[in-house]
């Protein structure tokens, strides 16, 4: 860990809860025919979050699969309407919504 002023940047998750969290993921989205695939993304996503710190300051990650759930159909419509174009902004539009959704506890 670099130190700079006092201050560290880490991140204290493990590699069997990443696996176990992603595996989970996996499952819930097959077994749902990709219905809780929005739910599967901010529950990993979520897991990387609340274990990074930065400088110091942990973060939190308040995203809810309800609020991704309205984006992702927003986004599949616009995707279906542009002949597939709109697709090229999905991925910016899902880290612009996970930048919107990530804050520091303290």
């Amino acid at each position: 860990m670099e130190q700079k002023y006092g201050r560290t940047s880490f991140f204290d998750g493990g590699l069997l809860a990443y696996i176990g969290w992603t595996i989970l993921g996996i499952v819930v989205t097959a077994l749902t025919l990709g219905i809780c695939y929005p739910w599967a993304l901010t529950m990993v996503y979520g897991w990387k979050i609340n274990h990074t710190v930065i400088d110091g300051h942990r973060m939190r990650f308040s995203g809810t699969a309800i609020g991704l759930f309205g984006n992702w159909i927003k986004w599949l419509l616009l995707s279906i309407i542009t002949i597939g174009i709109y697709s090229f902004w999905v991925g910016i539009k899902l880290t612009d919504w996970k930048a919107k959704n990530t804050n520091f506890i303290n």
